[in-house]
């Protein structure tokens, strides 16, 4: 008890620069293993987090821009949202850090002001990038799909008050847009923390052995060359957070359906199994 006590209070927040500065180099504990890989889950929940936030209202933009009558707003949505959804994660990932770091160093002068680039190569800053452009792309088309389906009741009755422009949709077209994609919306989300553990993998480098979850996994998994322990771990976290996160758009679902017969009804999580 005091071991894992010790191991809190050394490696809780080591993640973020709290605590101790090395790792344990040889016999690990148990304690050790969940409280480090606990720690670099901050970082995938502050990917997940943003990258959600930006990118619900970039989505929503492209969703409006998608259904434009205007082809100077609809031609370059519908390129954005193909580009990100016709193309793996980890080669965005991996295309967007080849990009940044061809940016001078010193950075780039704009109206005689130099503006700093080298922060964009960093994890927190580049790969949060790439994640909120993905997420955004595949929620665009899941508001988009919301926004085409829209009950002809709702809008004829929104009419019949007399209701036109921004107070049309706001007060009608967008509640009623969200709580139909909602369900498919939480499957993004979920898939989104799950995809976190791929700035990992990807060109994007922790800073100063700052890494998340996967991170420290690995870190184990090599030193002691069982990846049985370590892994299963991490997995154990993405699995109580995923059902917090359910929870949590399950609450949202049923504020977007008070109103509605049934409204009590649970969201269901139904994985994509094909994306």
């Amino acid at each position: 008890m005091n071991q894992c006590v010790q191991a809190i209070q050394d490696y809780g927040l080591r993640a973020i620069g709290l605590g101790e500065r090395l790792l344990p180099r040889a016999d690990f504990t148990l304690c050790e293993q969940v409280v480090l890989i606990g720690s670099g889950l901050i970082w995938n929940l502050y990917f997940a987090f943003f990258a959600l936030l930006i990118g619900f209202f970039l989505a929503n933009a492209l969703a409006l821009a998608k259904t434009s009558r205007s082809p100077w707003l609809r031609k370059p949505a519908d390129a954005f949202i193909f580009v990100f959804r016709g193309s793996p994660l980890f080669i965005q990932f991996f295309l967007a850090y080849e990009a940044l770091v061809q940016l001078p160093r010193a950075g780039i002068d704009v109206f005689g002001i130099t503006v700093a680039t080298s922060w964009l190569t960093k994890a927190w800053a580049g790969a949060l990038i790439v994640l909120t452009l993905n997420t955004a792309a595949y929620s665009a088309q899941i508001f988009y799909g919301a926004l085409r389906n829209l009950p002809k009741g709702e809008l004829e009755a929104a009419d019949a008050y007399g209701m036109t422009g921004w107070t049309r949709y706001r007060r009608v077209v967008w509640p009623t847009a969200m709580r139909l994609a909602w369900p498919a919306y939480t499957n993004e989300a979920i898939f989104l923390f799950h995809a976190t553990t791929l700035v990992f993998f990807s060109s994007f480098p922790a800073f100063q052995q700052r890494g998340d979850a996967l991170y420290y996994a690995n870190y184990f998994a090599d030193k002691t060359f069982n990846p049985f322990v370590a892994y299963p771990i991490a997995a154990g976290y993405f699995i109580l957070l995923t059902l917090c996160l359910i929870g949590l758009f399950g609450v949202v679902n049923r504020r977007l359906n008070r109103h509605l017969p049934g409204a009590a009804k649970r969201l269901r999580y139904r994985p994509n199994l094909v994306r």
